[in-house]
């Protein structure tokens, strides 16, 4: 977990050429954006692959803003415990918590997890929300994308935050869609939550909006 107030990475490839970024037109953004601009020093999460973009846009509009990229440290085989002969692999989550989520006490107006959960390891993702509930201040907003269905073009993203109701998605490394969750199971997900909001898109991605 890095703590950001300026500077950061932009590398990436993408669908098109190594650098090129997909606009894409976002209804939770525009909602999360709105409240952005309306409150005052909050503490942002943002979930994925560091984006320089993400750090100037929201360290301008006043917030402080903290980055944990769980998809690439899942990937790691450190995080899978030792087992015995013929059992199956299983996640140290409380290691991996403690090294990629441990904030020491601090909690966050917004998340923005994007379509990260879609890419995790399946034993990670109902804790990673039960960890996000925990560091959530109460009323926190946070945004998400889950894929409607298994696409065999999707390709996990960094995505760039703008001024306008487009996010920029920039491919981020060679990860596998391992999850692709129903209506009724993202609720299931959500159920420690206070709401939550579906939006409608025209592609492949549905967008929630979370309020803890």
């Amino acid at each position: 977990m890095r703590n950001l107030f300026g500077g950061g990475e932009g590398a990436g490839t993408s669908r098109g050429t190594d650098s090129s970024r997909i606009p894409r037109h976002s209804s939770g953004w525009k909602e999360l954006q709105k409240h952005l601009k309306t409150q005052e020093a909050l503490r942002v999460l943002d979930i994925g692959p560091t984006s320089s973009t993400n750090i100037n846009y929201i360290t301008g509009l006043g917030h402080s803003i903290y980055m944990a990229n769980l998809v690439e440290e899942a990937a790691r085989p450190e995080w899978i415990a030792p087992v015995e002969a013929g059992e199956e692999p299983r996640y140290d989550i409380e290691r991996f918590f403690e090294v990629n989520l441990n904030f020491s006490g601090r909690q966050f107006d917004v998340v923005t997890l994007w379509d990260t959960v879609d890419f995790l390891p399946e034993p990670l993702v109902e804790p990673v929300f039960a960890k996000l509930h925990e560091v959530m201040a109460p009323g926190g907003l946070m945004l998400a994308f889950f894929h409607a269905n298994n696409d065999p073009n999707a390709v996990f993203c960094r995505y760039h935050l703008s001024d306008t109701e487009v996010v920029e998605m920039q491919k981020a490394g060679k990860y596998p869609l391992v999850n692709i969750y129903s209506n009724r199971k993202v609720e299931n997900l959500l159920r420690e939550f206070g709401s939550y909001r579906f939006f409608l898109a025209k592609d492949s991605l549905r967008e929630v909006i979370i309020t803890r």
